[in-house]
């Protein structure tokens, strides 16, 4: 029972930690985030083996670098299979393709909220600018909290509209509550 705990937590918390990676490139390519960014070197020096050989049979679609998702899917997909067959448990193929999206929708809804509460303490602290992590944060975010700043406006000094995003991605997790965790 240790060994299969511990295995348990060794498989996902690595297959998580890379799978965030591999997400995290994919969103901020999708912003068109500043790749030399030393963050953003970090993420592809430790994506690049895996995906440069996928992107010569997956091409990306328009502005979407679908390697990346297939790299994703295809990564949850084993990690789940793994850890299903250490527990024991069957799930039909359906389910867990189901499931599978599903966590990994999850894992993008908490990048963003991450994104969004680094961001918020990072104001406080500090001033942001000029910092490698603010500028990627602000490219990483602007997607999410432009469309809101237009509704919501400055109350004072006081921006509200990260606490409107991150009440908003929190509604999308709790719609995605029916789904099983991976």
């Amino acid at each position: 029972m240790v060994f299969q705990n511990i295995a348990i937590f060794l498989i996902s918390t690595l297959f998580s930690l890379y799978i965030g990676a591999v997400l995290l490139r994919f969103l901020l390519a999708l912003v068109r985030a500043d790749f030399y960014n030393p963050l953003s070197q970090f993420l592809v020096k430790i994506t690049n083996p895996v995906l440069v050989p996928l992107r010569r049979f997956i091409p990306p679609i328009g502005k979407i670098d679908s390697a990346s998702l297939v790299l994703a899917f295809t990564l949850k997909l084993i990690a789940a299979t793994l850890l299903m067959s250490i527990q024991g448990l069957d799930a039909g193929v359906g389910g867990l393709l189901l499931a599978v999206l599903a966590d990994l929708i999850r894992t993008v809804v908490w990048i963003f909220m991450v994104a969004l509460i680094i961001q918020a303490i990072m104001s406080w602290v500090g001033n942001s600018y000029g910092n490698p992590m603010g500028s990627l944060l602000d490219s990483l975010t602007a997607p999410i909290l432009d469309p809101i700043r237009k509704l919501v406006p400055l109350i004072g000094m006081v921006d509200l509209s990260p606490l409107v995003a991150i009440l908003l991605l929190q509604v999308v997790l709790i719609a995605l509550g029916g789904f099983p965790n991976i």
